[in-house]
C-alpha cells in the first residue's frame, strides 16, 4: 500500500503542528524570565522616584555647602586666617 497525496499532507500538517507546539512552549519559558510591560513600568516608577529624591537631595545639599563654604570664607577673612 503506497501512501496518497493527501496521506503526504496528513502527515505534513501533523509534523507542522508539533513543530508549533514545541516552539511554543520554549518560546514561551524563554519569555517567561522577562518582566511583563506593567513590571516594568512599574519598577521604572520606582527607579525614577528614587532619583528625584537624591537629585533634590543634591540640590539641597550644593546650597547648603555653599553657605557653609561662604561662611567659613567670611570667619577666616574676619580672623586673618589663610589657607593653602
Amino acid at each position: 500500500m503506497s501512501l496518497t497525496q493527501r496521506d503526504l499532507n496528513a502527515i505534513k500538517d501533523l509534523i507542522g503542528i508539533t513543530i508549533d507546539e514545541a516552539m511554543g512552549k520554549k518560546l514561551d519559558e524563554k519569555l517567561s524570565k522577562f518582566l511583563t510591560k506593567e513590571e516594568f513600568f512599574n519598577r521604572m516608577d520606582e527607579v525614577m522616584s528614587e532619583l528625584k529624591i537624591i537629585r533634590e537631595e543634591t540640590t539641597v545639599l550644593t546650597h547648603q555647602v555653599s553657605n557653609h563654604e561662604d561662611r567659613i570664607t567670611k570667619a577666616e577673612d574676619k580672623l586673618s586666617i589663610q589657607t593653602s
